[in-house]
This record gives structure tokens, C-alpha cells and sequence, in this order.
């Protein structure tokens, strides 16, 4: 299959977004075949450029390089009227706007939704926010940890005694980037009913609300808190060489199953874990008896009788063990690719398309304004007066 059968082929979207949320957005739709034109500030670009000090990449260091493959860039300074004109031709055979700047930055710039859409109706206009476009914390700034603390998912642990830390993970940004690409996707769909273009909003705080889908509506109609990791057969479980988390609510007897599995079938007909309420109540204590026995030997082996019995485990893992499995491979998990500076080994997508080639790099991730003067030449435009 070629580039040009490729789903989004043909669809251009100027990319003011950085750090994250927005990039990761752009290159989901870079990835299956969107015209990406990243357009970043003279001399630092995209701030992830320098994520990492002293990265021997430099500007092409592993974070940027993550979220930023099948891109063309350029250098406009937005405060001149050479770089306003640049972007409003660009806007002109465009299809999308995408930022993430805080409310009213792209308003001061001359790149509000209404002076886009005067330029090119059928514009869609993309905007990624800490917490949306109105209300009180519209001029709050947007973080990924602060928006799960808002929201309630730093909160939740599998016991009140634990600490609450800063995630480990990213994962408003990553939820939000996806939302931003499926609006934009869901925007282009209803421009070819109606012909017209709209404004696509999306948040970090809008997002972690709704990965909490299923705790938001028992808090909202039972008036109590759901917590999975709560739950009295569900916990993570250190072994002699490691750990491993187990996952015992799916099963139908779980503690007729946990007993065979640790050699404790008196767990079955203990009265204190003979019903959910009760083991919920004495999590402690079963837990305390768990603990004790899988201390005893190695993670595989209590992952092998686990699921001998049919419940679900899996081992904990560092990241470098994770990607070494064969199934990371298997599923085109990671791409890997030469570069002028180094070999790029990056994470691949997780969409499978049948009928699609899986997602390649097309485009090295690009050097801050390497197609500067190629986009403007597209466009009818010197790059002269670009720094």
C-alpha cells in the first residue's frame, strides 16, 4: 500500500502544539498519514527538544523523537508579520489548527477559532486545555499530575496507609492526545456531511474524569467509592525474586482457588472470608496470610500455579524487561529506524489497521526548522525573513 492510500492521506494540519498532550496527538495522525507541519519558535522550538540536559542527541533527543516522527518542521517567529502571513497561507488549503497554548494565547497571536474560520471555513480547530475553554480555572495551568490530583485518581490506593506520590506515568497527557486525535477524526467525519469546520476541545482534567468512567458513576449513583485496587483478592504480592499482581475478583470461588494455590484449602470455609463484605472487612488479615506464603518462592513460580488455577497474574516488570517479551515484537510495538545522530528505537502504535501497512517512520522526527523553506516554497512564500 502506498503513502497516498493511507487513511488520513491528503488531510494538512498546522501544529502550533508541544510538550505532550498536543504532539502525541499530531503524531498519532502523522502516523497513518496526515501532512503534519509542526511550526515552532526560533532557536529553542518545542521545549521537549531539550527534555533531557546534556542528551548527546541534543535537539533530536529520545523524548522529542518519541512523539514527533512523520513531521515536517519550521521556525516562525509569530510576532512578525512574515510569520503571521506564513501561517495564514498555510491555513488557507489547511484542514486542521492544532494547539495547546494556554486561553487566549492564539487569540493575541491573530489565530482565534473565528479568524482562522474567516480565513477557511471548513478549518477545524483543534485546542487542548488543562481544564477547558470556560469556567474558573481557564487561566490555571495544565499539568498531567495535576490534573490526576484534581480528579481524584492520585487519591485512590489499594490502602488508606500507603503514600500518595506523583504518577509515574503520563497518562492525562497520553489520554488527552488520544481524545484530541479522535475529535479531530470525528471533526473531519462531519465536515464531509455539513461542510463545515469547528472547534475540537479537549482537557486534561475532562480526560482523567472520563478514565474514571465506571468510579465516577458508583460515586455519583451509589454515593460510595469504587477502588479496584482495593479490592480484597486483588493486590500485588512480592515473591522471593520479585512480585507479581494477581487479580482475583473474576473468579467465582476465589477463595476456594487462593487456597489451592498456597496450600491453605482451610481458606474456603474460614468464616471471616466467607463473603465479599466479610474479606473486605479482613483484607488485612487475608492479605497477612497471602504474603506469608508468597514470600515463600520465586515469581514464576506462583505465576505457574496461578494459572494452573485460572486466575489472573501477571509479574511486575521494570520497562526494559517489559520490552524485551516477544509478544512487544510480535505486535509491532517497536519501531526502529537510522538516523543521521543515532538508531531510533521508538514505540510503535497500538492501532491496527487489516488493510492498512502497520505504522512506519515515513519521516525521521525533524530537525528544529529542516523544512522551513520547503513548506514555504509549497505555499508561494521566501523563507528570508525567517530566522
Amino acid at each position: 500500500m502506498s503513502e497516498s492510500t493511507l487513511p488520513l492521506s491528503g488531510i494538512r494540519i498546522v501544529d502550533f502544539t508541544q510538550v505532550y498532550m498536543g504532539p502525541c496527538a499530531t503524531q498519532t495522525l502523522a502516523d497513518y498519514g496526515a501532512d503534519v507541519i509542526k511550526i515552532e519558535p526560533p532557536k529553542i522550538g518545542d521545549r521537549m527538544r531539550w527534555a533531557i540536559p546534556g542528551d548527546p542527541a541534543g535537539e533530536q533527543g529520545p523524548i522529542f523523537c518519541s512523539i514527533n516522527r512523520n513531521k515536517r518542521s519550521i521556525v516562525l517567529d509569530m510576532r512578525t508579520p512574515h510569520g503571521k502571513e506564513v501561517v495564514r497561507k498555510l491555513i488557507v488549503d489547511a484542514d486542521v489548527v492544532a494547539n495547546n497554548f494556554r486561553a487566549g494565547v492564539m487569540d493575541r497571536l491573530g489565530f482565534s477559532y473565528a479568524q482562522c474560520a474567516d480565513i477557511n471555513p471548513r478549518i477545524i480547530y483543534a485546542v487542548g486545555t488543562g481544564y477547558g475553554l470556560t469556567g474558573p480555572y481557564v487561566e490555571k495551568g495544565g499539568q498531567d499530575a495535576l490534573a490526576q490530583a484534581m480528579t481524584g485518581a492520585i487519591w485512590r490506593r489499594a490502602a488508606s496507609t500507603m503514600p500518595m506520590g506523583v504518577p509515574a506515568t503520563t497518562f492525562a497527557d497520553y489520554c488527552a492526545g488520544m481524545h484530541l486525535a479522535q475529535g479531530i477524526m470525528l471533526a473531519l467525519m462531519q465536515r464531509q456531511k455539513t461542510g463545515k469546520g469547528q472547534v475540537v476541545s479537549v482537557s486534561l482534567h475532562d480526560s482523567m474524569i472520563a478514565a474514571q468512567m465506571q468510579e465516577v458513576a458508583v460515586q455519583l449513583m451509589r454515593d460510595r467509592e469504587l477502588n479496584w485496587a482495593s479490592l480484597p483478592t486483588n493486590d500485588l504480592f512480592e515473591t522471593s525474586d520479585g512480585a507479581f499482581v494477581m487479580i482475583g475478583g473474576f473468579s467465582r470461588q476465589p477463595m476456594k482457588d487462593i487456597g489451592a494455590v498456597i496450600e491453605q484449602p482451610e481458606l474456603d470455609t474460614d468464616p471471616r472470608f466467607s463473603t465479599h463484605e466479610l474479606r473486605v472487612e479482613h483484607r488485612a488479615a487475608l492479605h497477612a496470610l497471602m504474603r506469608a506464603s508468597f514470600a515463600t518462592n520465586t515469581t514464576a513460580y506462583w505465576i505457574a500455579r496461578l494459572e494452573a488455577q485460572d486466575l489472573l497474574c501477571a509479574p511486575v516488570r521494570k520497562l526494559g524487561a517489559a520490552l524485551e517479551d516477544p509478544q512487544v515484537r510480535i505486535n509491532d510495538m517497536i519501531l526502529e529506524v537510522d538516523a543521521p545522530w543515532e538508531r531510533l528505537k521508538l514505540a510503535g502504535s497500538p492501532v491496527h489497521l487489516s488493510d492498512a501497512p502497520i505504522t512506519t517512520i515515513r519521516r525521521l522526527p525533524p530537525r528544529l526548522g529542516e523544512h522551513t523553506a520547503e513548506v514555504l516554497a509549497e505555499v508561494g512564500l521566501s523563507d528570508k525573513a525567517t530566522p
